[in-house]
């Protein structure tokens, strides 16, 4: 035989449900409120009948016994059924509702009584205070049983006391009022608590539409799993009220945006500044996945309204992966000129040696003279000029590229950068950002070239990259440094529109400025100017690239042992030929590492 199942436990409570335990809340309140009302109006109610009765009898009696014919009929007359004071007594009990109206002199004896075999005989309570002059209204019992009593004296015509007259209202009919008024009492409390707990019905049925009919455990139970979510996901949150206000920042947003928990309650152009992290983020810029710049952080900003008129937004840090990106970019770009090298390098071989098979050996001398010698002065001539290893290794890669892709890359003749930069990696970034991008802009224009400027003017740095593309449009001019704002089609990787407002970010973090203005002869002129990026002269550099002081001449660049011979070079410009032996790539890929760290 199965066991037999244990008995399910009677559970006595509050229900879980916020609907029930709310609704059975606001009953029980209802009811009880009505209950206290009831009593408290009863309370007072039993007391005022009390007195309205005995103020009626004390009225009767004052009315009595301020008939002149009274006083003296009680003087001229004995008591008896049949006398004058017991029929006016009848008359007046008669016609006023009284239970009775006693009439008594200074002994009292009752000259009159309901009961008429009462009269002659002595009131049942005591009568001195009515005889002393005083007028007496109480609940007492007497021969006729429970009854409010009023008593006043009564006075001849020259105003001395003879007697009294005792007027009674029968308590039960006070009695009987307030049991009448006990049902209606009750018919309006009920009627209240109906009306209450219709109200606390509706108001019930809105919480539970608003709580999602959840029990309060469920509540306190999501509440703790969304504090555990939003500050456990490394995804930065930012919960807005309806008039922008900030309500809410989970740990990643803080890290993202710079701002701590003081903002709370603020707007975000007061937590924030102006900017178009603030226009994202407040919907004044609207769209999926928007890019903007807080800091040195390249974020992605989606916001999504919400019912009560606020918003949230979330931002993702997407640095790092821009930093892959114009790493991959840089890859790409010297795998292309690995393989333009590569193809020029075959040719060269060839050549070489058909000299040989032909026995024209001085020839093939002169050829690799020619080439080992192109490279050597390439080399040269830049680091003549541009002192700092990184920008010269950039410079030198970004002609390989550029020669790739049919564009003449020059350096100006009055470039000329001593080694005493503060942060070479900063300026490589704004290097290979802008030639980066006219480059792009001359990509496929006939007679296409790019000129690049680096200059010193005491401990500022000064760099100009002009191009013979199409230029910027001068209501463009300040949207190009915008976030997230570009003409061209996004990579395969993410997003473009971070390039040029990372070269502004990185110029005005050291004071400085980044515009754009027409060239001369046409296309785009960009002007970077970099107050203190310069060390005074004579002191060394202790940067991490190893720089030497401005007072050592650059060595002469030794060739390397795998160039290949010569050939004939394509310009005497010492960028514009494009050839770059194998000792430069690495220089790019450094210049490039150095790149993706600032970016």
């Amino acid at each position: 035989m199965s066991p037999t199942p244990p008995a399910r436990r009677l559970r006595l409570g509050l229900p879980r449900r916020v609907f029930s335990q709310i609704l059975l809340m606001q009953v029980a309140i209802a009811a009880g409120v009505a209950v206290l009302v009831t009593g408290l109006f009863l309370a007072p109610l039993s007391q005022q009948l009390d007195d309205q009765a005995m103020r009626r009898a004390l009225a009767i009696a004052q009315t009595t016994a301020a008939q002149p014919q009274l006083a003296e009929d009680l003087l001229s007359t004995r008591p008896s059924v049949d006398g004058p004071v017991q029929a006016e007594a009848e008359r007046i009990r008669k016609a006023s509702g009284a239970e009775y109206v006693v009439v008594m002199n200074m002994d009292g004896i009752r000259w009159s009584h309901t009961d008429p075999k009462q009269i002659g005989g002595r009131v049942s309570t005591d009568p001195r205070q009515a005889l002393a002059g005083h007028e007496v209204m109480q609940i007492d019992n007497g021969t006729l049983g429970r009854s409010a009593r009023g008593k006043v004296p009564l006075r001849d015509a020259e105003g001395k006391i003879i007697g009294a007259v005792s007027v009674g209202i029968e308590y039960d009919s006070v009695r009987a009022r307030l049991i009448h008024a006990i049902p209606g009492l009750f018919a309006y409390a009920g009627a209240a608590l109906a009306i209450g707990s219709l109200v606390a019905y509706l108001i019930s049925r809105r919480v539970q539409r608003q709580t999602r009919d959840l029990a309060f455990s469920d509540i306190s139970s999501l509440l703790a799993e969304r504090e555990a979510m939003l500050h456990g996901i490394r995804e930065g949150v930012v919960a807005l009220d309806r008039g922008g206000r900030v309500r809410l920042l989970n740990d990643e947003a803080q890290r993202l945006l710079g701002i701590g928990e003081e903002a709370v309650g603020h707007s975000l152009d007061e937590a924030l500044g102006e900017g178009r992290t603030t226009d994202v983020l407040s919907g004044r810029v609207t769209g999926t996945d928007l890019l903007t710049v807080q800091g040195q952080r390249v974020l992605v900003a989606n916001r999504m309204p919400t019912d009560d008129g606020g918003a949230v937004a979330t931002l993702r840090d997407r640095t790092e992966l821009e930093q892959l990106g114009r790493e991959l970019d840089s890859t790409r770009g010297l795998i292309d000129a690995l393989r333009a090298q590569d193809h020029e390098h075959a040719n060269r071989m060839h050549t070489l040696l058909g000299l040989l098979e032909l026995e024209m050996y001085d020839d093939a001398v002169e050829f690799v003279g020619e080439v080992v010698g192109d490279h050597r002065a390439t080399s040269e001539q830049v680091t003549e000029k541009i002192h700092d290893p990184l920008l010269a290794a950039v410079l030198v890669g970004k002609a390989t590229v550029a020669a790739e892709r049919g564009v003449a890359l020059s350096l100006s003749n009055r470039s000329l950068l001593p080694d005493r930069l503060i942060d070479p990696r900063g300026l490589v970034t704004v290097v290979g950002n802008l030639v980066d991008n006219a480059l792009d802009a001359v990509a496929g224009t006939f007679n296409a070239r790019v000129e690049v400027e680096l200059r010193s003017e005491g401990r500022t740095a000064v760099l100009r990259v002009r191009d013979t593309g199409p230029g910027v449009p001068a209501e463009q001019r300040e949207l190009v440094f915008a976030d997230g704002w570009s003409t061209k089609k996004p990579p395969a990787h993410g997003k473009r529109g971070i390039g040029l407002s990372l070269v502004r970010r990185l110029a005005e973090r050291q004071g400085g400025s980044a515009r754009v203005t027409e060239a001369n002869g046409g296309g785009a002129e960009f002007v970077i100017v970099l107050p203190e990026a310069l060390t005074e002269p004579g002191l060394t550099d202790p940067g991490p690239t190893g720089q030497a002081s401005p007072d050592r001449e650059p060595a002469p660049t030794p060739p390397h042992p795998l160039q290949p011979p010569g050939g004939e070079p394509e310009s005497g410009d010492p960028l514009a030929s494009g050839r770059t032996s194998e000792r430069d790539v690495p220089q790019e890929s450094q210049a490039a590492a150095a790149t993706k760290e600032e970016s």
